[in-house]
């Protein structure tokens, strides 16, 4: 029994001696990174996905639908004003390099939140301006991000960008990932 017990020290002590023995590149290796998600709707995704790849720190991105009250709607569902949902970006990052507050500014930067249901030439409810949290802290963020804009007078017009709850993300479909660097472009935001 006492060998037994040595034997399971021992091996609970290696891992730990490992890491820190370990050079800092190897450590990082061994330390789970910790991802969280973002969503924001501002106007057409194409442009709003190709504005978050470019931030250090975002994993990933992903086009799609959400906040609308059908299951898996496609883009022609959508297009039809019937569905509800926003075209919406999901931001997988990390938030140990980039903060969500960066995402936000980013989110501000890149559309009008001052247009209900429209960005530039596209209208309709799916090109509303909308924060989707995914955390209780997510959404004091973005009502404080907004409040600040507000405060800072920045518009001419009142912001009219949502702050929801996140629900269901449908990923759109495969030929509007990453629409703007398969054909070679950067932006399409008409401000």
């Amino acid at each position: 029994m006492r060998r037994l017990f040595m034997i399971l020290a021992l091996v609970s002590f290696i891992p730990a001696a490992a890491y820190s023995a370990a050079p800092k590149g190897a450590r990082k290796k061994m330390e789970k990174t910790t991802v969280e998600k973002a969503t924001f709707g501002a106007g057409c995704f194409w442009g709003v996905e190709a504005a978050f790849r470019q931030i250090k720190g975002v994993l990933s991105t992903q086009a799609g639908y959400t906040g609308g009250r059908t299951q898996n709607p496609t883009y022609e569902d959508v297009c039809t004003d019937r569905t509800g949902h926003a075209e919406a970006v999901e931001v997988t990052y990390d938030p140990s390099k980039v903060r969500y507050e960066d995402l936000l500014n980013v989110f501000w930067q890149n559309h009008d939140p001052t247009t209900p249901n429209r960005q530039g030439p596209d209208v309709g409810e799916q090109y509303r301006s909308a924060i989707f949290y995914h955390s209780p802290e997510q959404e004091a963020e973005a009502k404080a991000s907004k409040a600040h804009l507000e405060s800072q007078h920045r518009f001419r017009r009142p912001i009219v960008t949502q702050i929801i709850a996140a629900g269901p993300f449908y990923r759109a479909e495969e030929y509007h990932q990453q629409y703007l660097e398969k054909r070679g472009l950067s932006t399409c935001h008409i401000k």
